[in-house]
Protein backbone atom coordinates (compact mmCIF):
# COMPACT_ATOMS: atom_id res chain seq x y z
CA UNK A 1 0.00 0.00 0.00
CA UNK A 2 2.45 3.03 1.13
CA UNK A 3 5.33 1.01 0.66
CA UNK A 4 8.59 3.10 -0.53
CA UNK A 5 9.76 0.48 -3.17
CA UNK A 6 6.47 0.44 -4.68
CA UNK A 7 5.70 3.85 -5.48
CA UNK A 8 7.47 4.30 -8.88
CA UNK A 9 5.04 0.99 -9.88
CA UNK A 10 2.37 2.87 -8.86
CA UNK A 11 2.85 6.38 -10.37
CA UNK A 12 2.95 4.17 -13.54
CA UNK A 13 -0.15 2.52 -12.67
CA UNK A 14 -1.84 5.63 -11.91
CA UNK A 15 -0.42 7.08 -15.08
CA UNK A 16 -2.29 4.08 -16.95
CA UNK A 17 -5.25 4.89 -15.09
CA UNK A 18 -5.97 7.94 -16.76
CA UNK A 19 -6.20 6.94 -20.20
CA UNK A 20 -8.31 4.05 -18.96
CA UNK A 21 -10.83 6.39 -17.29
CA UNK A 22 -10.64 8.68 -20.35
CA UNK A 23 -11.68 5.85 -23.18
CA UNK A 24 -12.27 2.70 -21.92
CA UNK A 25 -10.76 -0.02 -23.93
CA UNK A 26 -13.78 -3.15 -25.00
CA UNK A 27 -12.67 -6.93 -23.75
CA UNK A 28 -10.63 -8.72 -26.05
CA UNK A 29 -12.81 -11.51 -24.84
CA UNK A 30 -16.37 -11.43 -22.81
CA UNK A 31 -17.26 -8.59 -20.99
CA UNK A 32 -18.44 -9.64 -17.07
CA UNK A 33 -21.65 -9.63 -16.79
CA UNK A 34 -23.99 -6.95 -16.03
CA UNK A 35 -24.38 -4.82 -12.62
CA UNK A 36 -27.35 -6.27 -10.50
CA UNK A 37 -27.13 -4.43 -7.44
CA UNK A 38 -29.01 -1.54 -6.52
CA UNK A 39 -28.97 1.66 -7.95
CA UNK A 40 -26.38 4.68 -6.70
CA UNK A 41 -23.62 4.65 -4.59
CA UNK A 42 -24.28 3.22 -0.60
CA UNK A 43 -24.06 6.07 2.08
CA UNK A 44 -21.50 6.67 4.22
CA UNK A 45 -20.39 2.74 5.93
CA UNK A 46 -23.86 2.01 4.46
CA UNK A 47 -23.83 -1.74 4.08
CA UNK A 48 -25.28 -3.49 1.08
CA UNK A 49 -25.01 -7.21 0.11
CA UNK A 50 -27.16 -9.70 -2.27
CA UNK A 51 -30.06 -11.69 -0.86
CA UNK A 52 -28.10 -15.13 -0.96
CA UNK A 53 -25.19 -13.24 1.50
CA UNK A 54 -24.95 -11.78 5.09
CA UNK A 55 -23.19 -10.35 7.78
CA UNK A 56 -23.13 -12.97 10.67
CA UNK A 57 -20.46 -11.21 12.68
CA UNK A 58 -17.77 -8.55 12.89
CA UNK A 59 -14.78 -7.94 15.50
CA UNK A 60 -13.76 -4.43 15.04
CA UNK A 61 -9.93 -3.56 15.46
CA UNK A 62 -8.98 -2.76 18.87
CA UNK A 63 -6.12 -1.32 21.59
CA UNK A 64 -3.19 -1.68 20.58
CA UNK A 65 -4.38 -1.98 16.74
CA UNK A 66 -5.88 1.18 16.73
CA UNK A 67 -3.98 4.08 15.72
CA UNK A 68 -4.53 5.73 12.01
CA UNK A 69 -2.28 3.78 10.03
CA UNK A 70 -2.78 0.54 12.27
CA UNK A 71 -4.21 -1.53 8.74
CA UNK A 72 -5.75 -5.53 8.68
CA UNK A 73 -3.96 -7.02 6.11
CA UNK A 74 -3.65 -10.90 5.31
CA UNK A 75 -5.06 -14.16 6.66
CA UNK A 76 -4.84 -17.51 7.54
CA UNK A 77 -6.87 -20.12 9.33
CA UNK A 78 -6.08 -23.10 11.59
CA UNK A 79 -8.81 -25.63 13.29
CA UNK A 80 -11.20 -22.95 14.93
CA UNK A 81 -8.53 -20.07 14.79
CA UNK A 82 -8.42 -17.24 12.37
CA UNK A 83 -5.02 -15.07 12.10
CA UNK A 84 -5.65 -12.05 10.94
CA UNK A 85 -2.27 -9.95 9.82
CA UNK A 86 -1.87 -6.13 10.91
CA UNK A 87 0.41 -3.03 10.17
CA UNK A 88 0.99 -3.09 13.88
CA UNK A 89 1.44 -7.19 14.45
CA UNK A 90 -1.10 -9.70 14.13
CA UNK A 91 -4.68 -10.70 15.91
CA UNK A 92 -5.94 -14.47 16.76
CA UNK A 93 -9.59 -14.91 16.76
CA UNK A 94 -11.31 -18.13 18.19
CA UNK A 95 -13.82 -18.88 15.49
CA UNK A 96 -15.06 -22.41 16.80
CA UNK A 97 -18.54 -20.47 16.73
CA UNK A 98 -18.07 -18.77 13.30
CA UNK A 99 -21.01 -16.14 14.54
CA UNK A 100 -19.98 -15.41 17.81
CA UNK A 101 -15.59 -15.01 17.09
CA UNK A 102 -13.20 -13.34 19.89
CA UNK A 103 -9.93 -12.09 19.83
CA UNK A 104 -8.04 -14.16 22.13
CA UNK A 105 -4.42 -12.62 21.58
CA UNK A 106 -3.06 -9.41 19.92
CA UNK A 107 0.30 -9.42 19.42
CA UNK A 108 2.23 -6.07 18.75
CA UNK A 109 4.80 -6.76 16.15
CA UNK A 110 5.12 -3.84 13.71
CA UNK A 111 6.24 -4.07 9.85
CA UNK A 112 4.40 -3.33 6.78
CA UNK A 113 2.44 -5.65 5.70
CA UNK A 114 2.75 -8.34 8.35
CA UNK A 115 0.93 -11.28 5.89
CA UNK A 116 0.70 -14.15 7.65
CA UNK A 117 0.56 -17.44 7.23
CA UNK A 118 0.88 -20.75 9.36
CA UNK A 119 1.90 -24.30 9.74
CA UNK A 120 1.54 -26.56 12.43
CA UNK A 121 2.99 -24.82 15.61
CA UNK A 122 4.47 -22.29 13.72
CA UNK A 123 3.33 -18.78 11.93
CA UNK A 124 5.34 -16.63 9.88
CA UNK A 125 4.85 -12.63 9.10
CA UNK A 126 6.29 -10.96 6.11
CA UNK A 127 8.21 -7.26 6.59
CA UNK A 128 8.75 -5.03 3.80
CA UNK A 129 9.53 -1.66 4.92
CA UNK A 130 12.89 -1.67 6.51
CA UNK A 131 13.17 -1.74 10.73
CA UNK A 132 15.83 -0.87 12.76
CA UNK A 133 16.47 -4.05 14.06
CA UNK A 134 14.36 -7.59 13.71
CA UNK A 135 13.27 -7.48 17.13
CA UNK A 136 8.92 -6.13 17.65
CA UNK A 137 10.43 -3.47 19.66
CA UNK A 138 12.05 -1.94 16.29
CA UNK A 139 10.96 1.36 14.61
CA UNK A 140 11.26 2.21 10.78
CA UNK A 141 14.42 2.55 9.57
CA UNK A 142 16.83 3.67 7.01
CA UNK A 143 16.57 1.49 3.83
CA UNK A 144 20.43 2.72 3.35
CA UNK A 145 21.43 1.42 6.70
CA UNK A 146 24.04 -1.30 6.73
CA UNK A 147 22.02 -2.63 9.67
CA UNK A 148 18.26 -1.97 8.88
CA UNK A 149 16.08 -5.61 8.92
CA UNK A 150 12.86 -7.11 6.88
CA UNK A 151 12.37 -10.08 6.05
CA UNK A 152 10.55 -12.89 7.80
CA UNK A 153 9.44 -13.25 11.13
CA UNK A 154 9.13 -16.91 12.91
CA UNK A 155 6.43 -16.79 15.87
CA UNK A 156 5.42 -20.36 17.93
CA UNK A 157 1.77 -20.05 17.89
CA UNK A 158 1.50 -23.36 20.01
CA UNK A 159 -0.35 -21.56 22.86
CA UNK A 160 -2.66 -19.63 20.40
CA UNK A 161 -3.12 -17.06 23.41
CA UNK A 162 0.36 -16.56 23.86
CA UNK A 163 2.22 -16.11 20.63
CA UNK A 164 6.11 -16.63 21.14
CA UNK A 165 8.59 -14.84 18.56
CA UNK A 166 11.43 -17.31 17.90
CA UNK A 167 13.48 -16.52 14.72
CA UNK A 168 14.08 -13.46 12.09
CA UNK A 169 15.59 -13.97 8.73
CA UNK A 170 16.48 -10.99 6.46
CA UNK A 171 15.38 -11.80 2.59
CA UNK A 172 16.38 -10.01 -0.27
CA UNK A 173 14.44 -6.53 -0.39
CA UNK A 174 12.30 -7.94 2.64
CA UNK A 175 9.36 -9.71 1.89
CA UNK A 176 6.49 -8.66 0.19
CA UNK A 177 3.96 -11.67 0.59
CA UNK A 178 5.26 -15.47 1.31
CA UNK A 179 3.63 -18.72 -0.03
CA UNK A 180 4.31 -21.95 2.73
CA UNK A 181 5.56 -25.03 0.45
CA UNK A 182 5.73 -28.30 2.28
CA UNK A 183 9.34 -29.81 1.76
CA UNK A 184 10.13 -33.31 1.07
CA UNK A 185 9.08 -34.92 4.52
CA UNK A 186 7.22 -33.37 7.26
CA UNK A 187 10.43 -31.99 9.12
CA UNK A 188 10.96 -29.31 6.61
CA UNK A 189 9.17 -26.26 5.13
CA UNK A 190 10.32 -24.07 2.55
CA UNK A 191 8.90 -20.19 2.22
CA UNK A 192 9.22 -18.67 -0.72
CA UNK A 193 9.42 -14.78 -0.56
CA UNK A 194 8.15 -12.50 -2.84
CA UNK A 195 9.60 -9.03 -3.01
CA UNK A 196 9.58 -5.46 -4.81
CA UNK A 197 12.85 -4.05 -5.96
CA UNK A 198 15.32 -3.02 -6.28
CA UNK A 199 16.29 -0.11 -4.64
CA UNK A 200 19.58 1.61 -5.83
CA UNK A 201 22.42 2.44 -3.20
CA UNK A 202 21.16 0.18 -0.51
CA UNK A 203 22.70 -2.70 0.71
CA UNK A 204 19.96 -5.19 1.21
CA UNK A 205 17.84 -4.55 -2.14
CA UNK A 206 20.95 -3.99 -4.80
CA UNK A 207 19.67 -3.82 -8.39
CA UNK A 208 18.92 -6.04 -10.66
CA UNK A 209 16.82 -8.26 -8.18
CA UNK A 210 15.34 -10.54 -10.69
CA UNK A 211 14.74 -13.35 -8.24
CA UNK A 212 12.68 -14.75 -5.34
CA UNK A 213 14.27 -15.93 -1.97
CA UNK A 214 13.56 -19.68 -0.51
CA UNK A 215 13.71 -19.94 2.97
CA UNK A 216 14.14 -23.60 4.83
CA UNK A 217 12.48 -24.04 8.37
CA UNK A 218 13.39 -26.82 9.89
CA UNK A 219 10.25 -27.78 11.75
CA UNK A 220 12.19 -29.50 14.92
CA UNK A 221 14.24 -26.54 15.51
CA UNK A 222 12.52 -23.43 13.74
CA UNK A 223 15.43 -21.28 15.09
CA UNK A 224 18.23 -22.69 12.29
CA UNK A 225 15.78 -21.15 9.38
CA UNK A 226 17.67 -20.01 6.77
CA UNK A 227 17.93 -18.48 2.84
CA UNK A 228 18.84 -21.60 1.38
CA UNK A 229 18.75 -20.14 -2.62
CA UNK A 230 17.77 -16.96 -4.68
CA UNK A 231 16.54 -18.59 -8.20
CA UNK A 232 16.33 -16.11 -10.76
CA UNK A 233 13.33 -16.16 -12.54
CA UNK A 234 13.65 -12.69 -15.24
CA UNK A 235 17.06 -13.26 -16.25
CA UNK A 236 16.21 -12.35 -19.87
CA UNK A 237 14.35 -10.22 -19.31
CA UNK A 238 15.29 -6.98 -21.10
CA UNK A 239 17.84 -4.56 -19.60
CA UNK A 240 15.15 -0.99 -19.61
CA UNK A 241 13.10 -3.96 -17.21
CA UNK A 242 15.51 -4.43 -14.83
CA UNK A 243 14.37 -1.39 -12.51
CA UNK A 244 11.21 -3.52 -12.12
CA UNK A 245 12.13 -6.83 -10.53
CA UNK A 246 10.80 -9.39 -7.71
CA UNK A 247 7.50 -10.71 -7.40
CA UNK A 248 4.37 -9.77 -5.54
CA UNK A 249 2.86 -13.03 -5.31
CA UNK A 250 3.58 -16.38 -5.55
CA UNK A 251 0.84 -19.27 -5.12
CA UNK A 252 1.48 -22.94 -4.86
CA UNK A 253 0.10 -25.74 -5.75
CA UNK A 254 2.27 -28.82 -4.63
CA UNK A 255 0.05 -31.66 -5.48
CA UNK A 256 0.65 -30.13 -9.10
CA UNK A 257 4.25 -29.45 -8.58
CA UNK A 258 3.26 -26.45 -10.16
CA UNK A 259 3.35 -22.59 -9.05
CA UNK A 260 1.73 -19.25 -10.46
CA UNK A 261 3.50 -16.02 -9.47
CA UNK A 262 2.02 -12.66 -10.36
CA UNK A 263 4.95 -10.47 -10.61
CA UNK A 264 4.33 -6.84 -11.16
CA UNK A 265 4.67 -7.06 -14.81
CA UNK A 266 4.70 -10.71 -15.90
CA UNK A 267 2.36 -13.76 -14.75
CA UNK A 268 4.71 -16.36 -14.58
CA UNK A 269 4.37 -20.68 -14.20
CA UNK A 270 6.86 -22.59 -12.16
CA UNK A 271 7.46 -26.28 -12.01
CA UNK A 272 8.18 -26.71 -8.29
CA UNK A 273 8.51 -30.37 -8.35
CA UNK A 274 12.47 -29.88 -6.75
CA UNK A 275 10.85 -26.97 -4.36
CA UNK A 276 14.41 -24.84 -3.83
CA UNK A 277 14.77 -25.20 -7.56
CA UNK A 278 11.81 -24.08 -9.57
CA UNK A 279 11.60 -23.88 -13.06
CA UNK A 280 10.62 -21.31 -14.78
CA UNK A 281 8.21 -22.60 -17.30
CA UNK A 282 6.13 -19.65 -18.95
CA UNK A 283 5.82 -16.41 -18.68
CA UNK A 284 2.35 -14.13 -19.95
CA UNK A 285 1.81 -10.32 -20.05
CA UNK A 286 -1.00 -8.48 -21.23
CA UNK A 287 0.55 -4.76 -21.76
CA UNK A 288 -2.94 -3.56 -22.52
CA UNK A 289 -4.76 -4.25 -19.56
CA UNK A 290 -2.79 -5.34 -16.81
CA UNK A 291 -0.33 -3.22 -14.79
CA UNK A 292 0.58 -4.20 -11.52
CA UNK A 293 0.26 -8.42 -11.65
CA UNK A 294 -0.92 -8.97 -7.94
CA UNK A 295 -2.11 -12.61 -7.51
CA UNK A 296 -2.69 -15.98 -8.41
CA UNK A 297 -5.39 -18.79 -7.81
CA UNK A 298 -5.64 -22.48 -9.53
CA UNK A 299 -9.05 -23.73 -9.71
CA UNK A 300 -9.39 -26.97 -8.05
CA UNK A 301 -7.89 -29.92 -11.32
CA UNK A 302 -4.99 -26.92 -11.81
CA UNK A 303 -6.21 -26.77 -15.82
CA UNK A 304 -6.83 -22.64 -14.74
CA UNK A 305 -5.14 -20.05 -13.48
CA UNK A 306 -7.07 -16.75 -12.27
CA UNK A 307 -4.50 -13.72 -12.15
CA UNK A 308 -5.35 -10.46 -10.67
CA UNK A 309 -4.10 -6.97 -11.58
CA UNK A 310 -3.81 -4.21 -8.44
CA UNK A 311 -4.38 -1.22 -10.77
CA UNK A 312 -3.83 1.90 -8.84
CA UNK A 313 -1.60 -0.16 -5.83
CA UNK A 314 -5.16 -0.44 -3.94
CA UNK A 315 -5.32 2.93 -3.78
CA UNK A 316 -6.84 4.56 -6.49
CA UNK A 317 -10.62 4.54 -7.72
CA UNK A 318 -10.51 2.18 -10.25
CA UNK A 319 -14.46 0.31 -10.30
CA UNK A 320 -15.91 3.60 -11.63
CA UNK A 321 -18.09 3.47 -15.16
CA UNK A 322 -15.33 5.39 -16.87
CA UNK A 323 -12.79 2.33 -16.25
CA UNK A 324 -12.48 -0.55 -18.68
CA UNK A 325 -13.82 -3.78 -17.08
CA UNK A 326 -10.40 -5.34 -18.33
CA UNK A 327 -8.67 -3.14 -15.89
CA UNK A 328 -8.21 -3.86 -12.57
CA UNK A 329 -9.50 -6.98 -12.84
CA UNK A 330 -9.39 -10.49 -12.95
CA UNK A 331 -8.06 -12.43 -15.77
CA UNK A 332 -8.88 -16.48 -16.65
CA UNK A 333 -6.18 -18.50 -18.36
CA UNK A 334 -6.69 -22.27 -19.19
CA UNK A 335 -3.89 -24.08 -18.22
CA UNK A 336 -3.57 -27.01 -21.01
CA UNK A 337 -1.75 -30.21 -20.69
CA UNK A 338 1.12 -28.83 -22.02
CA UNK A 339 1.31 -26.38 -19.13
CA UNK A 340 1.06 -23.87 -21.29
CA UNK A 341 -1.17 -20.30 -20.14
CA UNK A 342 -4.29 -19.58 -22.39
CA UNK A 343 -5.63 -16.12 -22.03
CA UNK A 344 -9.85 -17.19 -21.78
CA UNK A 345 -11.53 -14.15 -20.23
CA UNK A 346 -11.88 -11.33 -17.66
CA UNK A 347 -14.04 -11.17 -14.76
CA UNK A 348 -14.72 -7.52 -12.67
CA UNK A 349 -16.86 -6.66 -10.21
CA UNK A 350 -20.33 -5.17 -12.01
CA UNK A 351 -21.33 -2.95 -9.04
CA UNK A 352 -20.00 0.84 -9.76
CA UNK A 353 -18.17 2.26 -6.86
CA UNK A 354 -17.41 6.24 -6.39
CA UNK A 355 -14.48 8.26 -6.68
CA UNK A 356 -13.77 8.37 -2.95
CA UNK A 357 -13.47 4.95 -3.11
CA UNK A 358 -10.23 2.71 -3.60
CA UNK A 359 -11.19 -0.31 -5.63
CA UNK A 360 -9.57 -3.38 -7.30
CA UNK A 361 -9.37 -6.55 -7.82
CA UNK A 362 -7.43 -7.91 -4.18
CA UNK A 363 -6.73 -11.50 -2.36
CA UNK A 364 -9.06 -14.46 -2.73
CA UNK A 365 -9.57 -17.85 -2.68
CA UNK A 366 -11.52 -20.91 -4.11
CA UNK A 367 -14.72 -21.75 -2.77
CA UNK A 368 -14.28 -25.63 -2.53
CA UNK A 369 -17.66 -26.42 -4.84
CA UNK A 370 -17.04 -29.60 -6.30
CA UNK A 371 -17.16 -30.02 -10.15
CA UNK A 372 -17.26 -26.15 -10.45
CA UNK A 373 -14.70 -23.32 -10.26
CA UNK A 374 -15.85 -20.70 -7.73
CA UNK A 375 -13.67 -18.08 -6.11
CA UNK A 376 -14.46 -15.75 -3.15
CA UNK A 377 -12.51 -12.22 -3.49
CA UNK A 378 -11.95 -8.78 -1.70
CA UNK A 379 -11.85 -5.72 -3.96
CA UNK A 380 -11.20 -3.09 -0.97
CA UNK A 381 -14.10 -0.71 -0.63
CA UNK A 382 -15.87 -3.20 -3.19
CA UNK A 383 -16.61 -5.46 -1.16
CA UNK A 384 -16.60 -9.34 -1.29
CA UNK A 385 -16.97 -10.73 -4.76
CA UNK A 386 -18.45 -14.96 -4.64
CA UNK A 387 -17.70 -15.50 -8.66
CA UNK A 388 -18.06 -18.53 -10.72
CA UNK A 389 -15.54 -18.79 -13.93
CA UNK A 390 -16.32 -22.15 -14.47
CA UNK A 391 -17.25 -20.79 -18.41
CA UNK A 392 -14.26 -19.11 -18.25
CA UNK A 393 -15.16 -16.52 -21.14
CA UNK A 394 -18.15 -15.73 -19.35
CA UNK A 395 -17.87 -15.83 -15.67
CA UNK A 396 -20.55 -13.97 -13.38
CA UNK A 397 -20.73 -12.96 -9.77
CA UNK A 398 -23.27 -14.65 -7.63
CA UNK A 399 -22.90 -12.94 -4.39
CA UNK A 400 -21.35 -10.01 -2.96
CA UNK A 401 -21.12 -7.61 0.38
CA UNK A 402 -19.89 -4.29 0.55
CA UNK A 403 -19.92 -0.77 2.45
CA UNK A 404 -20.35 2.40 2.00
CA UNK A 405 -17.62 5.18 1.53
CA UNK A 406 -15.55 5.47 4.35
CA UNK A 407 -15.87 9.02 6.86
CA UNK A 408 -14.65 12.00 5.02
CA UNK A 409 -10.73 12.48 5.77
CA UNK A 410 -10.26 8.48 5.50
CA UNK A 411 -9.09 7.63 1.86
CA UNK A 412 -7.96 3.50 2.17
CA UNK A 413 -10.15 0.98 3.75
CA UNK A 414 -12.75 -2.07 2.52
CA UNK A 415 -11.77 -6.01 2.35
CA UNK A 416 -8.09 -6.84 2.03
CA UNK A 417 -8.49 -10.32 1.84
CA UNK A 418 -11.60 -12.90 1.45
CA UNK A 419 -11.44 -16.39 2.04
CA UNK A 420 -13.70 -19.31 2.46
CA UNK A 421 -12.86 -21.09 5.53
CA UNK A 422 -15.46 -24.71 6.88
CA UNK A 423 -18.62 -23.05 5.63
CA UNK A 424 -17.97 -19.43 6.51
CA UNK A 425 -16.97 -15.99 4.64
CA UNK A 426 -14.10 -13.97 6.84
CA UNK A 427 -12.79 -10.78 5.51
CA UNK A 428 -9.77 -8.78 6.63
CA UNK A 429 -11.10 -5.44 7.10
CA UNK A 430 -8.69 -3.17 6.57
CA UNK A 431 -10.21 -0.18 9.33
CA UNK A 432 -13.34 -2.24 10.45
CA UNK A 433 -11.78 -5.72 11.55
CA UNK A 434 -12.94 -9.18 11.06
CA UNK A 435 -16.17 -9.53 9.27
CA UNK A 436 -17.88 -12.86 9.03
CA UNK A 437 -20.38 -13.37 6.30
CA UNK A 438 -22.59 -16.37 5.07
CA UNK A 439 -23.43 -17.23 1.97
CA UNK A 440 -26.67 -19.36 1.13
CA UNK A 441 -26.77 -20.97 -2.76
CA UNK A 442 -27.70 -23.71 -4.20
CA UNK A 443 -24.16 -22.96 -6.67
CA UNK A 444 -22.43 -22.86 -3.57
CA UNK A 445 -23.92 -24.95 -0.52
CA UNK A 446 -21.81 -28.15 -1.53
CA UNK A 447 -18.82 -26.47 -0.37
CA UNK A 448 -20.32 -26.67 3.49
CA UNK A 449 -19.32 -30.45 3.57
CA UNK A 450 -15.75 -29.58 2.88
CA UNK A 451 -13.55 -29.10 6.04
CA UNK A 452 -10.34 -27.73 6.20
CA UNK A 453 -7.47 -27.90 9.19
CA UNK A 454 -5.71 -25.42 7.77
CA UNK A 455 -5.30 -22.65 5.01
CA UNK A 456 -3.04 -20.64 3.05
CA UNK A 457 -4.41 -18.90 0.71
CA UNK A 458 -1.37 -18.89 -1.45
CA UNK A 459 -0.95 -23.10 -0.76
CA UNK A 460 -3.80 -24.43 -2.38
CA UNK A 461 -4.83 -27.96 -1.53
CA UNK A 462 -6.97 -30.08 -3.50
CA UNK A 463 -10.83 -30.35 -2.21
Amino acid sequence: MSRPRLKAVLVASVLLLAPACAEPAPSPTAAPTAPTAPTGIPGQDEIRHSPNMKVVANVPLAAPFDGPDDWGTDMAFQGRYAFVGNYAGFTVHDIGDPEHPRAVARVECPGGQNDVSVSGDLLFLSVDEPRTDDTCASDIGDPAAAGAWEGIRVFDISDKAHPRYLKSVRTECGSHTHAVVPGRDAGTVYLYVSSPGPEPGTPNCPPPHQNISIVEVPVGDPGKARVVAKPELFAGRPAGEQARGGCHDITVYPEKDLAAGACFGDGVLLDISDPVRPKLLQTVRDEENFSIWHSATFNNEGTKVVFSDEMGGGMAATCLPSVSATKGADAIYALTPERRLVRQGYFKIPRAQSAEENCVAHNGSLVPVPGRDVMVQGWYMGGVSVWDFTDSAHPQEIAYFERGPLAPGLHLGGSWSAYYYNGYIYSSDITKGLDVLRIDDPRTDPAKAVRLEELNAQSQRSY
